[in-house]
């Protein structure tokens, strides 16, 4: 005998709620309160309910997939943000459709996504200043919703970001309390919005504390320009007694030219990353880094997009939701009291 497949029903029962409370969560309405939602989909899980997702498209007229448009792959930054908001997305019962900017077009990424029938896209990262700069104007559907992760204030899209000043000052002002008066920065990319936010923490926090900025060199977030960008720095005699990095990556490539070069982390020279990836604490030594919560900021972003989506109007207006989630520094072994 063939084995009936569990219906909404099966679920309301289970779950004890009605088939319309159900629905709404099969139709990731957001009227329906965080504990029930929880019920339900305990619920579907126990009873091996699937979401029929063709029916629920011509019910609702939405296809349960959201776009995520991003620059590259190749950086751990990109990659978590990326599983964050697919992790996110399946929460709430949809699917993600990625495009990366190989190209550079952004307008073209995100029509590609609107013709497939995307119900909104979340921009990752880098990929923001190449969305800001693209004229959206010709050929973008007004009816396409946009959220950008790490971008300035627009009003053309909602924006959800992590407070990377804040977080880079928080760094920097672990650093001047240990006593540290030389502090070096090696940077991201010029064209990163959260790159340019870290250094601005920097700088201000130094010009507070009434200290002239460090030496400055810029990498492009891999462990490779970590280690050219620490060389140059050591090479030049402008290191200073510690250094800011604005990733773990890059940082980890600082450790190893400072290993290379005879200088002792964090007895000679102390340094903070940021990030906090997982591999983080593994660091020779262990890093102090800046944790960003790449999980809250997917459920934020995820929940932005949906949220400007089930409020329904014709997209034109402007967006002005915008979400700031702090970043909390994490204090570990390569950072002590500044050389004597």
């Amino acid at each position: 005998m063939a084995h009936r497949r569990a219906s909404m029903a099966d679920v309301a029962r289970i779950a004890g709620v009605s088939a319309q409370t159900v629905s709404r969560v099969v139709n990731a309405s957001p009227r329906v309160d965080p504990a029930t939602r929880a019920r339900v989909e305990e619920a579907m899980a126990r009873s091996g309910y699937r979401i029929h997702r063709a029916a629920r498209a011509l019910r609702t007229g939405r296809s349960g997939t959201i776009g995520v448009v991003v620059s590259t792959l190749a950086t751990v930054g990109n990659s978590l943000m990326l599983e964050a908001v697919a992790d996110a997305a399946a929460a709430r019962h949809h699917d993600v459709a990625v495009v990366t900017l190989g190209s550079g077009d952004a307008a073209g990424a995100l029509q590609r996504l609107h013709e497939q029938g995307v119900d909104g896209v979340v921009v990752i990262n880098e990929a923001s200043a190449l969305v800001r700069s693209a004229d959206l104007s010709s050929g973008l559907p007004s009816d396409l919703r946009l959220v950008v992760v790490d971008s300035p204030p627009d009003e053309r899209f909602s924006g959800v970001e992590t407070d990377h000043a804040g977080g880079a000052a928080a760094a920097t002002v672990h650093l001047i309390e240990h006593g540290h008066r030389d502090i070096a920065h090696i940077a991201g990319p010029a064209s990163s919005y959260a790159a340019a936010e870290r250094e601005r923490g920097w700088r201000e926090s130094l010009e507070r504390a009434g200290r002239p900025a460090g030496a400055l060199v810029r990498g492009s977030w891999t462990s490779a320009s970590g280690y050219e960008a620490a060389t140059a720095l050591l090479e030049a005699g402008t290191l200073g007694t510690a250094v800011f990095v604005a990733n773990d990556q890059m940082a980890l490539g600082a450790l190893r030219a400072l290993a290379e070069h005879g200088a002792r982390v964090p007895e000679d020279v102390s340094v903070v990353g940021f990030d906090d990836v997982d591999d983080a604490a593994n660091y020779r030594p262990p890093l102090t880094t800046v944790c960003q919560h790449f999980d809250r900021l997917g459920v934020q972003a995820v929940a932005a997009l949906l949220d400007d989506v089930d409020g329904g109007g014709d997209g034109a207006g402007p967006a002005t939701r915008r979400t700031v989630m702090p970043a909390s520094l994490i204090v570990r072994a390569s950072t002590g009291p500044a050389p004597a």
